[in-house]
């Protein structure tokens, strides 16, 4: 098997994680009667929205990220550290969603994957200019 089709399917899994964080910040506004275009509410709901938000402010550097090192280090290394993130992510809104400091824990856990990632791509693409 090409090992980059484990990093399809992490990509995938943090697709469909934000997926989540998007049908839960939907479901929100109607559960709390939230007329378009608005996002304000109670602060209930406006924590399904700012994790909503917050998840895909990550996603914008999570998959490019692991694309970069997946191609630049290793497309396996690249699959078994970014399967943090989406884990990490839907725990992120699961605790925001009941408690604003529930989610604390998980954001830390679902970033260390995307520095990672952009400081190892950044590493190997100096080495491989280098011919080191």
């Amino acid at each position: 098997m090409d090992p980059y089709t484990y990093v399809v399917i992490v990509s995938a899994l943090a697709l469909l994680a934000y997926y989540f964080t998007l049908l839960q910040a939907g479901l929100a506004r109607g559960r709390f009667k939230i007329e378009a275009p608005s996002h304000s509410g109670p602060p209930e709901y406006e924590r399904y929205v700012r994790a909503h938000h917050n998840t895909l402010e990550h996603l914008v550097l999570f998959l490019p990220g692991l694309w970069l090192f997946s191609y630049a280090v290793s497309p396996l290394w690249a699959a078994g550290i970014g399967i943090i993130w989406p884990l990490m992510r839907v725990g992120y809104a699961l605790g925001y969603y009941a408690a604003p400091n529930k989610r604390l824990r998980w954001i830390y856990l679902s970033m260390p994957p995307i520095y990672v990632f952009v400081l190892g791509s950044l590493i190997a693409g100096i080495i491989e200019l280098l011919g080191v």
